[in-house]
């Protein structure tokens, strides 16, 4: 019917809080449903519904400013018969409190109306502890909306995970339990119920305070009946009875004081339906650990576990991740233990560790990690056999001695075994690894490497002898490692091996190299790293000028003048690394392929020749750290003549802001333009100059285009840089680049957001 009367007309229509497709279905089911200039306005607290329905644009609806919020709270909470002292310093408070949110301000204000000040002060100091029954309710109706497993994924992370641990971490954690957190984070997401800042979870204030008003239900000042464990842990310091609600804790015993720590385990020892458990304690502790461990666990991380063994009660068939850090054990649990859904296993500075446990009890384990474990002398044979593990990594076990020969591990995919006793000797291969792609004996004392390599292992990429100082035979047939990529020899000082004619080797590491052998395969390489080689004028051979797909040259930390070969002939090359190269007085002429150029800290460089018809395709250049270098300006000049269409940075030391551009942005804050009419009609970019002080580890340049007051979804990221030092910065971003984002050309705005 609506599609029969509406064809020929045109309408605006305006559907609200649409929760289901199939209301959008039934009353805007198509475009031709309507005439061609109508306009269908979609309100939904799911954006899932509208990317489903294939809408032509999603605006999401931002926070109110300080200002705005002010605004609209003023408008229900102001009462020109109720004359309140300190009005604006309380209005501010409430503001505050509401953080933006629409809803909270619209309820507050008018609760509010009709009180006096007493009341505002007595209304603003119980929402610290009390949140708005009505205002919980009405933030519900999302979290209603879900399955029940995206209800736990929401209030753990409500309650453990907003801003405290890495996304990626936090997965960890996530999968244990079973959530499926990448279909459920998105969900969340569309929800709007989280969002994602950097690379930590996130949500509103009042999003996480629905959070704990769910757990906390209908016993709030009753934390042992509380799902999750929110509370300091004095509140527990008596629990001698057996709790069976508590399902997630994370404990800091050195926050407690003195005794904390035996307060800890006996609260652990009484939770007997743990899911997941992170504890974090900051000193040895040679006390009996707890008695009882949760056989629900799925997830355990516990730093500075004491010296006795899990109990012999502990039997957690479920349990999918266990990491283990600065322990005081002996060995994880006495004699053998049958783990069927162990996944990982990590344990790291467990510095009396003498033994690894039965493999054969973990038949699911996929990744297993031993680091800095100083008095471990073996690992369990049954390694050897394992059909699950996809991932080995072993490294600085001093007193380790042997490890399980490989008889049987199809799945394994990397193996690193590093920095460990020199007199370990490299576990032999028996049969053959099709999964084996990355291997790694960095800091091992072996002086030969064996042929089976070439033989068993013929899909590996990577193999690294890094700092292998006694390697000086390598018997593996390179023929037989056809997909071979990275092959690093750093700290080499002489290495026979025999002449390869097919592997297509991309990579190559080598420092210190007095011998360089160039087999035929160099032909093809890609990444060449002569790092911190000491070598000076004329010790780079002429031969490297035929490397004719070398895409990567690292030159750094050398003591050689000028260049004694011609770097133009390196027709491929996009990257140049210089930095450190003291010496240098004179950059070489560059190859017309070059895009990123480093030459920080090269104190004797005067000039940079002329690039202006010669690296048309220059895009990246750092000169920092006390170049005398002359030319900046110059060089700024020449980039930004040949970079239409593609982005620039350049980073130079000894520079200020340079005339012309407007007032600067302060760290973590935004800078509005104001853009003039018809602007995209004739426009070449953006170009931003910033000074960065030494505190500046970690610097990014982030965009918001805003199109009739609606700011874009997403930040658009240009530039990432985690070098320190005082410096200035040039970004320039041209126009053509913005094709690359659907928000930008979509539709024009007229204003656009900068932070730093």
């Amino acid at each position: 019917m609506i599609r029969s009367r509406s064809s020929r007309n045109n309408v605006l229509i305006l559907l609200d809080d649409v929760d289901d497709i199939k209301q959008l279905e039934a009353l805007a089911g198509s475009r031709n449903w309507f005439g061609s200039g109508s306009r269908i306005i979609i309100t939904t607290r799911d954006e899932h519904v509208l990317v489903t329905h294939k809408v032509d644009q999603v605006c999401p609806v931002t926070l109110l400013s300080h200002e705005e919020a002010l605004q609209l709270f003023n408008k229900h909470a102001y009462n020109k018969n109720n004359h309140v002292n300190n009005y604006d310093t309380l209005s501010s408070h409430m503001v505050s409190y509401a953080a933006g949110l629409p809803l909270a301000l619209k309820v507050l204000g008018s609760f509010l109306y009709d009180k006096d000040e007493k009341e505002w002060v007595s209304s603003l100091a119980r929402l610290k502890d009390i949140p708005d029954m009505e205002i919980m309710e009405k933030l519900k109706i999302s979290y209603n909306g879900l399955k029940p497993v995206e209800k736990e994924l929401f209030l753990d992370i409500a309650c453990f995970f907003r801003q405290t641990l890495f996304l990626g971490h936090a997965m960890e954690i996530f999968e244990a339990c079973g959530y499926h957190p990448d279909i459920g984070i998105k969900v969340l997401r569309q929800k709007a119920l989280i969002t994602m800042d950097d690379d930590f979870l996130d949500m509103h204030d009042l999003v996480q305070e629905l959070g704990y008003y769910i757990v906390k239900g209908d016993h709030p000042n009753d934390p042992e009946t509380h799902s999750r464990f929110l509370e300091n842990t004095m509140y527990l310091a008596g629990v001698t009875m057996e709790n069976h609600k508590i399902e997630a804790m994370e404990l800091y015993p050195c926050w407690y004081g003195d005794g904390a720590s035996s307060r800890v385990y006996k609260i652990v020892s009484n939770m007997k339906k743990l899911r997941w458990l992170r504890v974090f304690q900051n000193f040895e502790d040679h006390a009996e650990g707890p008695s009882f461990l949760s056989n629900e666990l799925r997830y355990i991380s516990w730093k500075h576990y004491p010296r006795s063994p899990f109990p012999d009660c502990f039997q957690p068939m479920k349990l999918v991740h266990l990491k283990l850090t600065h322990s005081l054990q002996n060995e994880l649990w006495m004699g053998y233990k049958h783990l069927p859904h162990l996944k990982v296993l990590q344990l790291d500075n467990m510095k009396n560790l003498h033994r690894t446990p039965d493999f054969d009890g973990l038949p699911c384990l996929q990744k297993l990690e031993l680091t800095n474990c100083d008095k471990l002398t073996e690992i369990h044979r049954s390694l050897g056999n394992h059909a699950s593990l996809e991932q080995i990594s072993v490294s600085k076990c001093d007193e380790l001695r042997i490890i399980p020969t490989i008889v049987q591990m199809r799945k394994l995919k990397t193996l690193e075994i590093e920095r460990c006793h020199k007199s370990l000797e490299f576990l032999e291969i028996k049969s053959y690894m099709e999964s084996l792609v990355k291997l790694s004996l960095q800091g091992m004392g072996i002086d030969s490497l064996l042929s089976s390599i070439g033989e068993r292992c013929g899909n590996l990429i990577s193999l690294r002898l890094i700092l292998c100082y006694h390697l000086k035979i390598v018997e593996v047939n390179f023929d037989g490692l056809i997909y071979l990529k990275i092959f690093a020899l750093h700290k080499l000082e002489y290495l026979q091996m025999p002449i390869c004619n097919s592997t297509p080797l991309r990579h190559w590491y080598g420092n210190q190299l007095s011998s360089w052998l160039q087999p035929s395969w160099t032909l093809s390489l890609q990444k060449l790293d002569l790092s911190n080689c000491n070598l000076t004028d004329g010790v780079i051979p002429n031969d490297i000028c035929e490397l004719s797909n070398l895409r990567e040259l690292n030159l750094s930390h050398n003591y050689f003048t000028r260049f004694q070969f011609s770097l133009s002939q390196l027709t491929q090359l996009k990257v140049l690394n210089l930095t450190w190269c003291e010496s240098l007085v004179e950059f070489p002429e560059l190859p017309s392929r070059l895009a990123i150029l480093r030459a920080d800290a090269c104190w004797e460089l005067e000039a940079i020749g002329d690039l202006k018809n010669k690296c048309t395709r220059l895009c990246q250049v750092s000169l920092m750290f006390g170049s005398s270098m002359k030319d900046g300006s110059r060089l700024l000049e020449c980039m930004l003549q040949e970079n239409d269409n593609h982005n620039m940075i350049m980073q130079l030391g000894g520079f200020e802001i340079a005339k012309g551009f407007i007032s600067p942005i302060l760290r973590k804050s935004r800078r509005r333009l104001q853009l003039p009419e018809n602007w995209h009609n004739d426009f070449s970019g953006f170009l931003i100059c910033a000074i960065l002080s030494d505190d500046y580890r970690y610097c990014s340049l982030r965009m918001k285009k805003v199109t009739s007051g609606m700011e874009s979804e997403d930040d658009v990221v240009w530039e990432e840089s985690h070098i320190g030092g005082h410096r200035t910065v040039f970004w320039y971003i041209p126009f053509a680049s913005f094709y690359r984002h659907t928000a930008w050309w979509n539709s024009i705005g007229n204003e656009v957001f900068f932070c730093l």
